[in-house]
């Protein structure tokens, strides 16, 4: 059959080329009734939330957007998957902006064509939560137990949250002057939009019982010892502030080499408004690109006077003078990876972007020193080298050494947390040890979450404030700690949902019948819930059912190197109410029933109904009669979402 060029990308093939060999049919299909097998209806946990450092329900708030999974009462659509993906992460618009989507790179739809928009979708639910003004509803009442919670970041703040909804008041000390941490001083306003922020924010301490000291810091303002006498438990959240200098001598005599955070916190507090004329960056992460994009922004002066060079204000907490706009030029920025394009730990689209807006991106090069100027106080110059990776470390190649000019040299390659104050809590790299349950070993009451533990994702801060805040609570409780779960996200409930639309099970008595049960009310009948044990790949779902079907994509304002001066407004472009909806829709629901029917059409016995819709509610739409069931195994074969197991008898 003829088909047009858009029809040529259908991936997926259940025979490959070459394969002419048929199975042996009667290990996949039984015969009549010579197998025990029957179906039995099996959660799993779907690969976009087992990639997903804060384990959000992913999968239930896009069947929520499709409209598979409802809302009862008169909540909206749009409200409902605002609560249901906040049970993980209070941050959506925040995290669908920045957050670099593991959990698009394990959606089983890559195997398919393309993975499904999460972000995309992330940030409508945050966007209109944010325009409709919906809050977390009631609150518990309280334990009489209170936090201290030192970091008013994203990990400090997602530990308030979920501290709250257990009962618990907290306090969030924090040394700046306004909340947000790294989504507020280490990213700049055009990725994370400060109204939506301060709403994102704000929204958490209108929880109530949630006190807020900025401006102070543990270990100078306030001591630790006064606050194991006030407070119940401490949980450290203070992040990573303190950059790391570059490995090569005599960085720290050059007065113009300075740390991406500390370059981007002065130019996020307002205080840095211009740069240096020809900037390098050394890094090849999400940091280094914010630094570059900033520093093409910004833009340079000629004949800057001394006192408003940047190193000063970064170094000395210092604010440049008003500079006239009009006075502004394009820098020369340059970014420096170890690692080649494909291999840079920064988001794809955003080296591109930094590509598009002038950056000159050098690859698979490493510093080997600097070039000072007549004085020695000032480089004037990066020497770099090519390189290879040997045991995960970088060799200079002989003979490829070569300048790149600098005013401004500014290192992006890493992070440790300033433990001035506090350096008993120092593990000697400049973090705070962590056991399995973030609590702080040898030290009873404390625990810890976010990067101080490992720099990494402001996803993985959330979601380690989610388990920290369950230690605590345990803790609080005097109760011992379980293990973790194999695959510790915020998995569906069953059972929640059941309760949520009237349909608990009936009470349960012992001394009642034992067999032929499956009539009683008491029980959820064959379901299986093994979302804490298994993630779902790919081959158990019936990938043959899903058209090949483009992703709905965010469109971005991206400036080219000739307008990117001053250009500060949000380059991402947020997707339609109706683009949402249908990107959700290409959503597979993995590991979980999204009423397709398949198995109701093609079960030869009619012996797979639909749930009585009185009855019925997300994981119970279907259901089998097992007096007729032959265990012919078609239905679990054509359940696109690998939710049917032959598994009754086993």
């Amino acid at each position: 059959m003829a088909t047009s060029q858009d029809d040529t990308k259908l991936t997926f093939r259940r025979y490959e080329d070459g394969d002419y060999t048929w199975d042996d049919m009667g290990e996949k299909i039984f015969v009549q009734d010579t197998t025990h097998k029957c179906p039995v209806y099996v959660q799993r946990t779907p690969p976009c939330q087992g990639s997903c450092p804060s384990g959000e329900d992913i999968r239930g708030w896009l069947d929520i957007v499709r409209g598979i999974e409802k809302p009862t009462g008169e909540t909206s659509w749009q409200e409902y998957a605002f609560q249901r993906s906040t049970t993980a992460n209070p941050f959506p618009s925040m995290m669908g902006r920045v957050c670099p989507a593991p959990c698009e790179d394990g959606c089983n739809r890559n195997d398919v064509d393309d993975f499904v928009g999460i972000n995309s979708v992330e940030q409508f639910i945050g966007d209109t939560a944010f325009k409709e003004n919906y809050n977390f509803g009631e609150m518990p009442a309280l334990s009489g137990k209170k936090i201290a919670i030192i970091g008013g970041g994203p990990a400090g703040m997602a530990a308030a949250y979920q501290l709250r909804k257990m009962g618990h008041a907290s306090t969030i000390f924090d040394d700046h002057a306004e909340l947000g941490g790294m989504m507020r001083y280490g990213i700049p306003g055009y990725r994370t939009p400060r109204d939506v922020l301060n709403h994102e924010c704000q929204r958490i301490i209108d929880m109530g019982d949630i006190d807020v000291r900025t401006n102070t810091r543990v270990g100078e303002d306030v001591s630790v010892e006064q606050l194991e006498k006030d407070y119940d438990a401490i949980l450290w959240a203070i992040g990573c502030k303190s950059g790391r200098g570059l490995f090569v001598d005599d960085w720290d005599k050059a007065e113009n080499c300075i740390s991406g955070v500390g370059f981007l916190e002065a130019f996020n507090e307002g205080r840095l408004n211009v740069v240096s004329q020809k900037v390098v960056c050394v890094g090849g992460g999400d940091t280094s690109i914010d630094v570059v994009s900033v520093a093409r922004r910004l833009g340079a002066v000629k004949n800057m006077n001394d006192k408003d060079r940047p190193e000063l204000v970064v170094r000395d907490f210092t604010v440049q003078d008003t500079i006239e706009s009009a006075q502004k030029e394009g820098a020369e920025v340059t970014l420096t990876s170890l690692f080649g394009r494909s291999e840079m730990t920064a988001a794809e689209h955003e080296v591109i972007d930094a590509t598009t807006e002038g950056v000159d991106i050098i690859t698979g090069v490493m510093p080997v020193g600097i070039v000072f100027n007549d004085a020695g106080n000032r480089a004037v110059g990066l020497k770099i080298a090519d390189c290879t990776m040997e045991d995960n470390r970088p060799i200079p190649v002989e003979g490829t050494e070569r300048v790149i000019d600098a005013d401004l040299i500014v290192a992006a390659i890493g992070q440790s947390g300033d433990m001035t104050g506090i350096e008993d809590m120092d593990n000697g790299r400049g973090l705070i040890d962590a056991d399995s349950f973030y609590q702080v070993p040898g030290k009873q009451g404390h625990f810890v979450c976010g990067d101080i533990v490992r720099p990494h994702l402001l996803t993985t801060a959330i979601g380690q404030a989610s388990i920290a805040a369950e230690s605590i609570d345990h803790y609080l409780n005097n109760e011992e700690q379980e293990k973790r779960p194999k695959v510790d996200k915020h998995h569906f409930n069953l059972m929640a949902k059941l309760h949520e639309a009237g349909l608990d099970p009936e009470h349960y008595d012992s001394n009642g019948e034992q067999r032929g049960t499956s009539e009683e009310k008491f029980a959820v009948h064959n379901f299986e819930d093994r979302s804490k044990n298994e993630i779902i790949p790919s081959s158990r779902l019936f990938l043959g059912h899903f058209a090949h079907e483009p992703r709905h994509k965010r469109t971005e304002d991206v400036p080219s190197a000739d307008d990117v001066l001053g250009h500060f407004h949000e380059r991402l472009n947020a997707l339609s109410e109706e683009d949402t909806v249908a990107e959700a829709n290409r959503c597979m629901s993995c590991g979980m029933c999204f009423e397709c029917d398949n198995c109701v059409i093609y079960c030869p016995q009619d012996a797979v109904y639909r749930v009585p819709k009185a009855e019925a509610t997300t994981g119970r739409y279907v259901a089998t009669d097992y007096d007729r069931c032959i265990g012919c195994h078609i239905c679990s074969d054509v359940c696109p979402t690998g939710y049917i197991d032959m598994a009754m008898g086993e």
